[in-house]
């Protein structure tokens, strides 16, 4: 399903997420205004008491192993199995402790981890109900008193949407009044602000079919999201894009209100930044660029502060600078949407860019503020040679360009 308001500000659909070395599974798709959920089912209850899949004793349950990551010592032991119920670590009593602290033992056991479990068949529905105080699930003999480190703290409380098992342990508490349904949860939230979205591989030209991942200002990766077709893809790709560039201008006029008339923002986005390495024969990376009063900034990661204005990697004067929009025939590899960028010093910069509308934003900037810069100056000489002499050029956009000698100041060849 879609729904979409004018603005393109809140789109809905299903996708399949790959994660890591995980096989793709359905997620679904929610972007809002300023930013974009990537959602799981879950069993929620929904009458009731709601007990949520968090565990420990703020919901009357142990906290409950529901995830191990593959090929890591607590997988490859074959000793720990998703439904253990963690009882002791180190000895420690933690059957009754909170979620936050059965963590926070976890994250200070050391390297070795001792854990005390008691086995449970894995179920959607055990990690929300609640736990009868006289439960008699006695310790699995293949996973007590075992020594074996959970991945990542070992607390992922997230089930599978396809484990469908039922609860065999006859202690759980029937529950009376209580109501469970499937519904949509948040797997991870990505901020729309500066954010960046790719259908290449990274570093390459190779361009994913019908996939594309987004990465948060701050690193967190979307993972690769497959879309259903490629015009679903580009879909999204498009909306994504349009509330991007609206939260841009937004912040643009806000950070704007901090510096002078001739120093405003005209533009700021990510694009690829093409160059050569000698042991391939091209690599991309993320680039910041960004347009301001007379320079063209290009950064690692997007400006926050005044100070970060100077400390960009590379900065050029917009008007000794030339920019190109590549036609077709014109790129140098098979991605598309690209442009370049000449220094007066002939130093050549290829960028690439996600969509034709990215490119047109991007034109579009260039223009702007080339225009109002050279409105600006009005004025501008430059130091050249002729016949041997040296001369000084003058580009005055009101009057014209006039030519005179460097050291006489006196014109020779009139005003044009």
């Amino acid at each position: 399903m879609d729904f979409r308001t004018a603005c393109e500000e809140t789109k809905t659909g299903i996708c399949l997420l790959q994660d890591g070395n995980q096989d793709p599974f359905k997620v679904r798709l929610h972007l809002a205004k300023d930013i974009l959920m990537i959602q799981e089912q879950d069993v929620i209850c929904v009458s009731g008491e709601p007990f949520y899949s968090g565990g420990g004793a703020e919901h009357n349950i142990p906290v409950v192993i529901s995830k191990i990551s593959k090929e890591q010592r607590a997988e490859l032991s074959g000793l720990l199995f998703i439904g253990d119920a963690i009882l002791q670590i180190n000895g420690i009593n933690v059957r009754k402790c909170r979620h936050e602290e059965v963590v926070q033992v976890l994250r200070n056991a050391g390297e070795e981890v001792t854990l005390t479990v008691s086995f449970l068949k894995r179920a959607p529905a055990f990690l929300k109900l609640p736990l009868n105080e006289d439960c008699a699930c006695a310790p699995s003999d293949q996973s007590s008193g075992t020594s074996s480190p959970l991945c990542d703290s070992g607390l992922h409380l997230n089930y599978h949407p396809n484990n469908t098992d039922t609860l065999s342990c006859s202690s759980w508490p029937t529950s009376p009044g209580l109501r469970w349904e499937k519904r949509w949860c948040d797997l991870r939230l990505i901020p729309l602000l500066h954010s960046r979205f790719s259908q290449y591989v990274p570093g390459t030209d190779l361009s994913r079919q019908n996939a594309f991942q987004v990465i948060a200002v701050d690193g967190v990766c979307s993972g690769i999201i497959q879309c259903l077709s490629d015009e679903d893809c580009i879909d999204w790709l498009q909306a994504i894009a349009t509330n991007i560039s609206n939260l841009t201008k937004h912040n643009i006029k806000k950070i704007n209100r901090n510096f002078p008339v001739n120093q405003q923002i005209v533009y700021m986005g990510w694009c690829e930044a093409r160059e050569q390495d000698p042991l391939q024969e091209c690599v991309y990376s993320p680039t910041f660029l960004a347009l301001r009063g007379s320079c063209l900034y290009k950064f690692l990661a997007p400006p926050v502060t005044t100070w970060d204005w100077t400390r960009a990697e590379k900065t050029f004067s917009v008007y000794e600078i030339m920019c190109k929009i590549l036609k077709d025939s014109d790129l140098l590899d098979r991605r598309k949407h690209c442009f370049t960028v000449q220094s007066e010093s002939g130093e050549d910069l290829y960028f690439s860019v996600e969509l034709d509308c990215d490119l047109a934003q991007w034109e579009r900037a260039f223009q702007t503020a080339t225009f109002l810069e050279v409105e600006r100056i009005q004025c501008k000489t430059y130091a050249c040679v002729l016949e041997s002499h040296l001369m000084g050029l003058t580009i005055d956009f009101s009057a014209g360009f006039i030519c005179f000698d460097a050291a006489t100041k006196v014109m020779c060849s009139g005003q044009l």
